[in-house]
């Protein structure tokens, strides 16, 4: 039976899984709006404008939902979660609280100007608003991962006779040994699933027959971003894995299934297997010769650890780690492929009408969302027992809390989530069931909005000089 401890984690985790989505899209799909007003406003084009108007719609709704379920997940800390609050709270409270001063200010100050101002300021103030969004996003995505980075990977503290954490060099904690490849793995994480969610749009309103010019458009930026964002991301993973191995040994063991450490002649890389924690194996494994210590050290016979070089209490949970890890990796060079085959259509001047690229974008939108939270979950999971690695167990910072609470607060959660977010959902399928409307503003901007008898939204919206038509974009 599942107690209280076990619950609260499940909780967290439920909330977390719709938090991060939300946000990681919001912050892809601001940098995309920010270049099609740049685009826009350079080339006056009337395509960029009908894109930009198309996902910023989309993009309200997705910001809201991000807002609203990091504010659910925030009240956990004192909730479930009251003592690491009080241990940590010393060192991570000022870093979260930068992140309202400086990151959600900047959204909330310019989000309004950005999605009700284009008609009442300036096209330069307009552009400077989205670009504030934009980076408002990216600097929330910053402190966010610096305290989650610092959690994994602590430094620039000292702990107190009471087990309080106190920092003593703010620049270490901020700036910790793992900040500068989490950051640029989310990021880029985020713009791979505006990529394909866009080419996925894109790719739907095609096999429907629409290729009108904004629906290629939006079909060949996403399969740029895709062919280039997704090697970059392959990239930084690998990265990302050298540092787990030198700062979180344990979890690189988990990852890769391996329970005894390797010996001087290499390990191999346990392709699929079950990891047994009972019997301390992995079994039936497939395996490649010397590949483990060659994708972790770069070299033939480098040393990978395994598990049982600590105590059983002081593992992760092999199995989950093990298979999280391998669907991130192979959704990511799945992505990869797309990538290439889009190349190869463009390269044969058939990206918009190779049908079989159009249902395999179609197919992968969602997929960058499920790599994020297989990552997610390797790496949170991948931690355990420890909240702050090495130094906080997660046994220790549970608040005195029964069962009964947990449950009914998560009971509640499932039902509003669900309810409130699959509601959200809708609306944006909605939006992105319909094709972007096109020429909608082509009217002299420079007429006065009210007496002309214009709706507001759609006045001041093209360059003078600029027609409603656009020609096609190139593959």
């Amino acid at each position: 039976m599942i107690d209280a401890f076990h619950l609260a984690r499940v909780q967290f985790g439920f909330t977390v899984a719709f938090h991060i989505t939300f946000p990681a899209f919001s912050i892809g799909l601001a940098s995309y709006l920010m270049v099609l007003e740049g685009m826009w406003l350079r080339t006056g084009n009337q395509v960029y404008l009908d894109l930009f108007k198309y996902w910023i719609k989309i993009f309200s709704i997705g910001f809201a939902m991000g807002v609203v379920s990091g504010l659910v997940m925030s009240y956990q800390f004192g909730t479930n979660w009251s003592q690491y609050s009080a241990k940590a709270g010393p060192v991570i409270g000022p870093v979260m609280a930068y992140e309202v001063l400086t990151a959600f200010f900047l959204e909330a100050g310019f989000l309004g100007v950005m999605l009700f101002g284009m008609e009442r300021v300036g096209r330069k103030l307009h552009m400077f608003a989205t670009c504030m969004v934009a980076g408002g996003t990216f600097l929330s995505a910053f402190w966010i991962l610096s305290v989650n980075s610092w959690m994994q990977t602590p430094a620039g503290f000292s702990v107190g006779a009471d087990g309080r954490m106190f920092p003593t060099d703010y620049w270490q904690v901020v700036f910790n040994p793992s900040v500068f490849v989490r950051v640029p793995h989310m990021v880029l994480a985020s713009y791979l699933i505006v990529a394909f969610i866009v080419g996925s749009v894109g790719a739907y309103h095609l096999l429907c027959g629409r290729a009108t010019p904004a629906v290629r458009t939006m079909f060949s930026m996403a399969m740029w971003m895709a062919a280039i964002v997704a090697p970059l991301q392959i990239a930084m993973g690998d990265i990302h894995g050298l540092n787990t191995l030198e700062h979180q040994p344990m979890k690189i063991a988990a990852m890769e299934g391996d329970f005894d450490p390797s010996g001087p002649d290499g390990a191999p890389l346990i392709l699929f297997g079950l990891p047994n924690m009972t019997d301390e194996r992995t079994d039936y494994k497939i395996e490649i010769p010397h590949a483990s210590s060659l994708i972790l050290t770069h070299t033939w016979s480098g040393r990978v650890p395994g598990l049982k070089q600590v105590p059983p209490a002081d593992r992760p949970y092999a199995p989950v780690v093990f298979w999280t890890f391998r669907a991130m990796v192979g959704i990511g060079f799945l992505m990869f492929g797309l990538g290439l085959f889009s190349l190869l259509a463009r390269w044969r001047g058939r990206l918009f009408s190779n049908r079989w690229l159009h249902r395999a974008a179609l197919v992968m939108g969602p997929a960058p969302i499920m790599a994020m939270l297989c990552g997610w979950m390797t790496t949170e999971i991948g931690r355990q027992p420890y909240t702050v690695y090495g130094v906080l167990r997660t046994a220790d910072s549970i608040s005195p809390i029964a069962l009964p609470g947990i449950a009914t607060s998560l009971a509640v959660f499932a039902v509003v989530y669900f309810t409130v977010f699959g509601a959200g959902l809708m609306v944006m399928l909605r939006l992105m069931a319909k094709p972007p409307s096109t020429g909608e503003s082509g009217l002299d901007p420079n007429l006065p909005i009210r007496s002309a008898g214009i709706h507001p939204g759609l006045a001041g919206a093209v360059p003078p000089g600029t027609g409603a038509a656009s020609p096609l974009p190139a593959e």
